[in-house]
């Protein structure tokens, strides 16, 4: 995917709209915190969130199928092959609010608690972290794109399963080449054994194939809509710091952000980047349901 930016006379328009918003609503300055957002008790089932163990729930068989193919198929050359072709970016050509518009056709089957399109998420996650922190434009920016490389379960953009696309609690991205650490209830982490590279000993040590320090840029991760968004900044010279694709790439990687995880394989980049991402997850991300 290539990302297009508006003409002078789109971007123009966009700022009249944006200052007739001022003049009605305000300066999105001068807005002061008021907490964030309350958890609500319940999610759209009515059950607790994040509860992976409730057997009884229609929801919970989607979840689990979700992570067992993910955990089976995620393998380090299977990583590899996809990030050698979704990295090409010849799939299509189109604007941001284009992008987001496509999650409209896109739910999460790795998510217990929400059922609706993705689009929501991300105006909630973007509006959420605008209103706490109206000086840090980019990461409002980060926030309303973190999550456009779920495209990827849409036929024009090969229709991946969702197991090769969706996921968290680092059900996600758990490393390639090294030994794996998850988030994730006990009874999923069952299913690696029945990953090809499970009992490969190369990759079932501390560091796998990668050495202490060198930076996560350098450790593969499994692929999905996470490291397709990076891979789509990147390519197409974005301009939002390092703290911003960090967010985008990690943003799923449980263990590091809640747990201290991986810090072995960090460098001093990386730890930077980590108090920005942990913001970004632990004060917005989780009320809001999916990521």
């Amino acid at each position: 995917m290539t990302v297009v930016v508006r003409n002078a006379a789109d971007v123009e328009l966009f700022d009249m709209q944006e200052e007739e918003k001022k003049k009605t609503h305000g300066d999105a300055s001068e807005l002061v915190s008021d907490g964030g957002f309350k958890m609500p008790e319940n999610n759209a089932f009515g059950q607790s969130f994040r509860d992976y163990n409730n057997a009884d729930s229609e929801r919970q068989e989607i979840v689990e199928r979700t992570y067992r193919l993910q955990h089976i198929n995620q393998t380090y050359d299977f990583v590899k092959k996809m990030r050698e072709e979704y990295g090409k970016l010849d799939k299509a050509e189109m604007s941001i609010w284009e992008c987001c518009e496509l999650l409209n056709d896109v739910v999460d089957d790795s998510d217990p608690d929400l059922d609706e399109p993705q689009i929501m998420h991300l105006l909630q996650s973007a509006e959420a972290i605008r209103k706490d922190y109206p000086d840090e434009d980019w990461l409002h920016l980060t926030a309303l794109i973190h999550d456009l490389g779920k495209i990827l379960l849409l036929p024009q953009f090969g229709q991946l399963p969702q197991w090769a696309v969706v996921g968290e609690h680092c059900a996600l991205l758990l490393e390639c080449g090294c030994l794996r650490i998850s988030f994730i209830l006990s009874r999923f982490l069952l299913y690696f054994e029945e990953n090809p590279d499970y009992n490969n000993p190369t990759y079932n040590t501390k560091n796998g194939v990668y050495s202490q320090g060198c930076g996560l840029n350098n450790v593969l991760m499994s692929f999905g809509h996470d490291d397709y968004m990076y891979l789509v900044a990147k390519e197409n010279g974005t301009t939002l710091p390092s703290a911003a694709l960090f967010i985008i790439r990690y943003h799923s990687l449980y263990p590091l952000h809640k747990c201290g995880a991986y810090e072995h394989l960090m460098n001093g980049e990386d730890r930077e980047n980590l108090k920005w991402l942990k913001i970004f997850k632990l004060d917005y991300t989780f009320p809001l349901l999916s990521c």
